[in-house]
């Protein structure tokens, strides 16, 4: 059993910065891909970032130059700093790992439960 949880949202106004994290615990033995995707009111799912396991990063066009994801393997641990937030920023934000259990096992996909993100004037 593996689970994530994340931590960090809250509320913001324009321009200000949270910081995400995101901790996987359980029966980890390896994680290949960790990522944040984010949920708006009446909106799908959508990508904000991903990087690999040797450090790669995908960064959404939306939050490109304004969120930085980074991780620490060592803790099971991927981190969302988000600065410069906009009020279109605001959405539930949700960590998502793809993990291996055991040697030589598939890589299964992890979701956290999602944190609120609010950014008001």
């Amino acid at each position: 059993q593996v689970q994530l949880v994340e931590s960090g949202g809250g509320l913001v106004q324009p321009g200000g910065s949270l910081r995400l994290s995101c901790v996987g615990s359980g029966s980890i033995f390896s994680i290949k891909t960790m990522a944040w995707y984010r949920q708006a009111p009446g909106k799908q799912r959508e990508l904000v970032a991903e990087i690999s396991n040797d450090g790669n990063t995908n960064v959404a066009d939306p939050v490109k130059g304004r969120f930085t994801i980074s991780r620490d393997n060592a803790k099971a641990t991927v981190y969302l700093q988000m600065d410069n937030l906009k009020p279109e920023d605001t959405a539930v934000y949700f960590c998502r790992f793809l993990v291996s259990v055991m040697p030589g096992g598939r890589y299964l996909e992890v979701w956290g439960q999602g944190t609120h993100v609010t950014v008001f004037s």
